[in-house]
């Protein structure tokens, strides 16, 4: 028997339909007093397993994943609440709801889907998953099947990606949800062993794409025990897959599909497309027939050292960007740190002549550590554009391997690739994921670090200047953190007043709104907010707005606010100043070293 039953109240909403339950949760259909519809999702707690709930905050993790999320290829969040009921202690969350059709019953009803629509349908697709992966930390689907892509009557058939119940970090073998609910056709090999990652979820986006192609999905032919565990099904169909390759070649569509086709659904990740950015860049070129030999534009120069990479099976392309942008223009507050940056790093390294008059030799690298969701990537990359010169976003994921010494090698492939790019910054997401204390690690991490640690020496002289973001710094080899390699170290924490004046000012421009808004109130009532907080306030007032065909107001911003949680709860933010007060510890000896706190103060 459902928790709630039909007309029943809870919160602002009343309860229409029980849409679908398990042991844990139950999603309804509710409408608000205006009856508008609404999809809610109710955690019961005590059934609840632990791991999906974040210890220090006691909140129900897929809760606090999808609070943060704004896209408009992703199921709209609205709010989340807590709710007292006979069975226990229960939270919610409440998303936008939606009407059109679910991609499996297009599937269902049409057979196969042309190829021009499913093309545009497989971007929306990329697009959803491209946002999900550019969070930091970055966070993946896992349970990408066409029952969780929807086709909505808004604006068209846009693409929303649905049902958020595996939404996760990257997993690398302890993973915290469910498997056995999942699709395994639309699940690469990986995930037996309990790696859900980036390229898991560009694996999963292909086999829809090849399911609207074909009709059905990759490998349905395989025969598996349904009453046998996941991962004795997956490892069945593993075997089935090495013995059955996929006939691509018979499908009547372009080259260019193929090989899509091809690359994203590659057994072995280390052949599979690495990021989201290098399918998209492949569908806008009017390449027709991509050669899988061909380097990206901006490969080491080296035609030699360049062949001996590519013969590699191991072999691995850096996507080397172009810094044009709006650079610093575009980040609110942090005008210490951007003004420091300017003098002490941007104008040493691209001032050479001027350096060598003065004897000034550029940084290394700098870290930038805090709490999530303060802009520490976001700063990176902006970074990088300020310089104009080139730069390589890599995320741990674009180094990982299933090669002995795999991981070594493409520490190597990446700094020839930057050297022959230069000048270049490379940027490092979740640095402490990449070089972890040896001390507290196994063998093979240790050399993993070890290859680091030589690459990064003194890298400046060869033009490469790296920047590197975490919210573990303590977890980081100290040897990565020391002059030469690593020099700079900056906290980032959550916005202060005029920053938070600034992010007001920028999601709310070009938005129609009446003239009696201050950002100047809004910034008081949001003292603790993180960046993406106040995206979420001025999204969900706009949205009230355009329901009622009106001008987005201070009160309806207010009403936003109020109804909006800060993501970070003070309890988590304690334990970032204890890490703050370390860092600044271990560095008081060492002034060009010591960590200061720049950031949004």
């Amino acid at each position: 028997m459902p928790i709630l039953q039909n007309q029943e109240r809870i919160g602002k909403y009343r309860v229409c339909s029980l849409i679908k339950s398990n042991i844990f949760t139950e999603t309804y259909r509710v409408e608000d007093a205006d009856g508008m519809p609404y999809f809610l999702k109710l955690f019961i707690l005590k059934n609840v397993p632990q791991s999906l709930v974040d210890s220090a905050t006691q909140q129900v993790r897929e809760i606090q994943y999808c609070s943060a999320l704004s896209h408009k290829n992703v199921l709209t969040f609205v709010e989340s609440g807590e709710w007292q009921h006979s069975e226990g202690a229960c939270q919610y969350y409440v998303t936008s709801y939606l009407t059109g059709a679910i991609l499996s019953d297009k599937i269902a009803r049409m057979g196969t889907i042309a190829e021009e629509e499913a093309i545009a349908i497989y971007r929306g697709i990329l697009s959803g998953l491209k946002y999900l992966h550019s969070l930091s930390p970055a966070l993946c689907h896992n349970d990408l099947d066409p029952s969780n892509v929807m086709l909505t009557d808004v604006q068209g058939s846009e693409v929303q990606l649905i049902d958020f119940g595996h939404l996760s970090e990257r997993c690398s073998g302890a993973v915290d949800f469910t498997t056995s609910d999942l699709d395994l056709y639309y699940h690469a090999d990986e995930t037996m062993v309990g790696i859900f990652d980036e390229q898991g979820d560009i694996f999963s986006a292909t086999s829809v794409l090849y399911a609207m192609l074909t009709g059905q999905a990759p490998w349905k032919e395989a025969t598996t025990d349904e009453q046998a565990d996941y991962k004795s099904r997956m490892g069945e169909l593993k075997q089935y897959r090495k013995s059955h390759p996929l006939d691509i070649d018979s499908l009547s569509v372009s080259d260019k599909t193929k090989f899509v086709l091809r690359r994203g659904m590659e057994p072995k990740n280390i052949n599979r497309f690495s990021t989201v950015d290098e399918i998209l860049r492949l569908l806008d070129s009017e390449e027709q027939q991509p050669d899988e030999r061909k380097p990206q534009e901006g490969k080491p120069s080296s035609m030699q050292g360049q062949k001996m990479m590519a013969d590699s099976p191991n072999y691995v392309e850096f996507n080397v960007k172009r810094g044009e942008g709006n650079g610093f223009k575009d980040i609110a507050g942090m005008q210490e740190l951007k003004t420091s940056l300017q003098k002490q790093v941007i104008f040493v390294i691209k001032n050479k002549d001027i350096a060598q008059q003065y004897r000034l030799s550029p940084p290394n690298g700098m870290l930038l550590y805090g709490p999530p969701g303060c802009g520490k990537t976001f700063f990176a990359e902006k970074f990088a554009e300020e310089t104009g010169f080139n730069y390589i976003l890599v995320k741990s994921s674009d180094l990982a391997s299933s090669y002995i010494h795999g991981t070594q090698e493409k520490i190597n492939q990446l700094f020839v690739t930057a050297e022959q790019n230069a000048p270049i910054v490379v940027c490092f997401d979740e640095f402490d994921a990449l070089v972890p204390d040896r001390s507290m690690t196994g063998e093979s991490s240790s050399k993993e670090v070890n290859e680091f640690l030589t690459q990064m020496n003194n890298c400046s002289k060869r033009g490469i200047f790296i920047v590197a973001t975490s919210n573990r710094p303590d977890k980081i080899d100290p040897a990565v953190l020391r002059t030469g390699r690593v020099d700079k170290s900056v906290y980032v924490p959550l916005p202060d007043f005029e920053a938070r004046k600034e992010m007001f000012a920028l999601h709310l421009k070009d938005r129609p709104m009446e003239d009696d808004i201050s950002v100047d109130q809004l910034a008081k009532l949001t003292d603790g907010y993180i960046a993406s907080d106040i995206a979420y306030i001025v999204n969900d007032a706009a949205m009230v707005a355009a329901y009622e065909r009106k001008k987005i107001s201070q009160s309806l911003l207010e009403e936003s606010v109020k109804n909006t949680h800060p993501s970070i709860r003070p309890d988590s933010l304690k334990v970032y100043e204890e890490i703050r007060q370390k860092m600044e510890s271990t560095n008081k000896n060492n002034v060009n070293d010591r960590v200061r706190i720049i950031g949004y103060h």
